[in-house]
């Protein structure tokens, strides 16, 4: 049995199969399960692996995770051949239940790039600045979901009249903060113009896999792609990059094609990201 306390530096563990719908099953007979432990938010993600046969990711989730799920599903459907996303294999929705098969990216994520090569991180960084310039240079009528900040600052209100805001996830920023801090905070910061960009709404390191040579092959977690503001994105990826070093939010700026951050919008968009 692993102890709770060694589970937190791993990024899986091993398990058995869920109970599978048949058309499902017969696919995944004879596999060898890991959960995955990384950002799974509300739905249950496994790594499938069989000797000779490529890797298969199952996410899946019933109530809201299956919602995300199927937002999940029509979104990366509709970056196919747009943007670097993993090919689908399966989905089904029935009963409540959604479940979403698809092909392994090969590489590593880039939190584990720079984690691992930090003699690399000035390239990765860029690289990683290029791809979501890529994104963001998507015509913005083309694509068919909405995620500006005022539908955001609904959700997010509603998730604030919920209960919902886990003030103990908050960032180090705002440790010991209320909900209702963040939510005064934002108010604070509007109004805010946007500049819209297709966006993928949690451009964090563990979800940007990239090859050995350097470069980003993969984005996952696509469940809120959506029309927004290109900071949505920016000060997502920015704040992540401080773990690692204070000059490579710097290089990931110049890379994507900002000389001057707005630091307004960078504060707006990560106090609204602490509402989900």
């Amino acid at each position: 049995m692993t102890d709770e306390s060694e589970t937190d530096d791993l990024r899986e563990i091993p398990a058995s199969a869920p109970s599978l719908p048949p058309s499902l099953a017969a696919t995944l007979a004879g596999r060898e399960w890991h959960r995955n432990l990384v950002g799974e938010a509300g739905a249950i993600v496994h790594r499938v692996q069989r000797d000779g046969a490529p890797d298969l990711y199952l996410k899946h989730g019933d109530g809201a995770a299956a919602a995300a799920i199927v937002d999940e599903f029509s979104r990366l459907r509709w970056l196919t051949g747009r943007w670097p996303v993993p090919a689908i294999a399966h989905f089904e929705a029935t009963g409540g239940t959604a479940w979403l098969l698809t092909q392994a990216v090969p590489g590593r994520t880039a939190y584990e790039w720079l984690e691992q090569a930090p003699d690399r991180a000035p390239a990765i960084v860029a690289s990683i600045g290029r791809c979501l310039r890529r994104l963001h240079a998507l015509p913005v009528e083309t694509c068919p979901f909405n995620a500006n900040h005022r539908l955001q600052l609904d959700l997010a209100r509603q998730r604030l009249e919920a209960g919902l805001i886990d003030a103990d996830d908050f960032d180090d920023a705002r440790q010991g903060w209320t909900p209702e801090q963040v939510w005064a905070a934002l108010g604070d910061l509007l109004p805010l113009p946007e500049d819209p960009v297709v966006s993928h709404g949690d451009f964090s390191l563990d979800n940007l896999l990239m090859s050995a040579d350097g470069e980003v092959v993969g984005v996952i977690d696509l469940g809120r792609v959506g029309v927004a503001d290109r900071y949505r994105d920016l000060a997502i990826l920015a704040n992540c990059l401080d773990e690692f070093g204070p000059s490579l939010s710097g290089i990931f700026f110049e890379a994507y094609g900002i000389a001057t951050p707005d630091a307004r919008k960078l504060e707006f968009h990560l106090l609204l990201d602490e509402c989900f």
